[in-house]
């Protein structure tokens, strides 16, 4: 069973754009309206830390593999550089041309779009520095996205193409057209590049083999920002309808429904988690949206019904779950960084298969019948004392004949069982233990019997408890003269 999906805001500055991960997992959004950068705890979903001062209109930022984040500043043409540990900034890197947006190749030197200037500019990581000649695109640069191949994609807003730029020579190997205001590229795990088209309501998929259009994907009004998941999947924020389209790259279909969120989505990234972040600039706060959990497989799927099993739940969306095993929540739940894996410790249940519940933030799931529980088997040692008596003259030195019984597994005495004496085929008694698992019979009524037979035997037949099922046991005990 699937429920909700949940979508939660995080108030954040004016007007939202750009943005991206830090190393400790936490997320920067860059606020074109108030010209600084906030800091997402993303354990919490809340703003921690003072805001962060950039340029003016700082828009779509990225992280370096350095650590340092670099902020493209629209109106005020620089890069402001910031110290993702420290959240201090390092530098600020004067580019003109109306610097848009930032993405990483693969030397770790940043590319960053110039939509004014119609071109890309590269700035060395290391030295923070402009480095080589701006290399030529379209009209109206924007997105920039780098394929497993090494060559990046640009999507010129105002020229209506995407430019191929082979990013090892910094030189343009081909202009794609066909394009209706592309504003952001994405790039799927098959390779093939995801573009969002503002005026055409629609995503032209690439195909970076041949850097050819292959095919378009309808989804939501005036789509500016797109992003792969984890999961595979691309989102589109779709400015113009409010809401965020998924396509499933696979079969590259728009899967569900669109998903509502603030007003005009403008950028998004996707957690390891698949936790999404929508920044929306309209409403000066970042939508959250995390998905319904499932379960794929419960590791072992059975155990005692008296619970403490530990066990391994694999699936997807878990984050922030809670277990519920037979309708009774389990204990020590523990959920991996991709919430793609869980672990609990069953609590006490009933004999048979029960309902296995996980619930999330995003919803819950159930597999029904998924935990078997069982009544364990438990081996018991009956202990016999010997009899205390001598034949000639007959005397009994101690009125009573005990055995002990103990449960092997637990290590405890077993109370409130029956235990048969026995000398011979002779019956002498029979007698339930006490709380220290003792049982105990007269010796001086049977006396005779004992000695005759050499001694006596006791038996425990098993029996069935609430908490386990009791193996059978017997011991046999000879005559002593002290």
């Amino acid at each position: 069973m699937r429920t909700f999906l949940a979508v939660t805001s995080i108030p954040v500055g004016t007007n939202p754009v750009g943005l991206a991960f830090i190393p400790n997992g936490d997320l920067y959004v860059a606020n074109s309206g108030s010209s600084n950068v906030f800091t997402i705890d993303t354990a919490t979903d809340t703003v921690i830390g003072a805001p962060i001062p950039t340029g003016t209109t700082p828009a779509w930022l990225t992280v370096a593999p350095n650590g340092n984040a670099y902020v493209p500043n629209n109106i005020s043409n620089n890069v402001t550089v910031i110290d993702t540990a420290t959240s201090t900034v390092i530098t600020t890197i004067p580019l003109s041309g109306g610097p848009a947006a930032a993405a990483v190749i693969p030397s770790g030197n940043v590319y960053v779009s110039r939509f004014g200037a119609n071109s890309v500019q590269e700035i060395d990581t290391t030295t923070n520095l402009v480095v080589g000649a701006a290399i030529p695109t379209g009209s109206g640069p924007v997105g920039i996205a780098v394929a497993p191949n090494g060559k990046a994609y640009v999507a010129n807003r105002n020229g209506n193409s995407v430019t191929v730029i082979n990013t090892a020579t910094a030189t343009v190997i081909t202009t794609i057209p066909g394009l209706n205001q592309p504003n952001f590229v994405a790039i799927a795990p098959n390779g093939n590049a995801y573009v969002a088209n503002i005026g055409s309501n629609n995503v032209s998929v690439i195909d970076t083999t041949t850097d050819t259009i292959i095919t378009t994907i309808p989804v939501g009004t005036n789509p500016w920002g797109i992003t792969v998941g984890p999961d595979g999947n691309a989102y589109t924020a779709n400015r113009g309808s409010n809401n965020v389209s998924v396509i499933d790259t696979t079969t590259n279909l728009v899967v569900g429904a669109p998903i509502p969120v603030g007003s005009q989505p403008i950028a998004l990234v996707v957690a390891p988690n698949n936790k999404v972040y929508v920044s929306n600039i309209a409403s000066a706060n970042v939508s959250v949206i995390q998905f319904p959990p499932t379960i794929s497989t419960i590791t072992p799927n059975q155990g005692p019904i008296t619970g403490g099993t530990v066990v391994t739940i694999t699936g997807t969306n878990l984050t922030g779950a809670s277990v519920d095993i037979g309708g009774n929540p389990a204990t020590g739940v523990t959920v991996n960084a991709t919430g793609t894996q869980l672990t609990a410790t069953t609590p006490p249940g009933a004999a048979g298969p029960a309902d296995v519940t996980v619930t999330t933030p995003g919803g819950s799931t159930t597999l029904v019948g998924g935990f078997t529980y069982f009544v364990p088997v438990h081996a018991t040692s009956l202990t016999a004392t010997p009899a205390l008596s001598k034949l000639f003259p007959p005397h009994v030195y101690f009125p009573f004949l005990t055995a002990t019984l103990t449960d092997q597994v637990t290590g405890l005495p077993v109370p409130n069982q029956p235990i048969l004496f026995k000398a011979g085929s002779n019956v002498l008694g029979i007698a339930n233990t006490d709380a220290q698992g003792v049982a105990r019979v007269n010796e001086t009524l049977t006396l005779t019997l004992i000695l005759l037979n050499h001694g006596y035997e006791v038996s425990f037949a098993g029996a069935v408890t609430p908490s386990a099922i009791l193996s059978p046991s017997s011991d046999s005990a000879p005559v002593v003269e002290p």
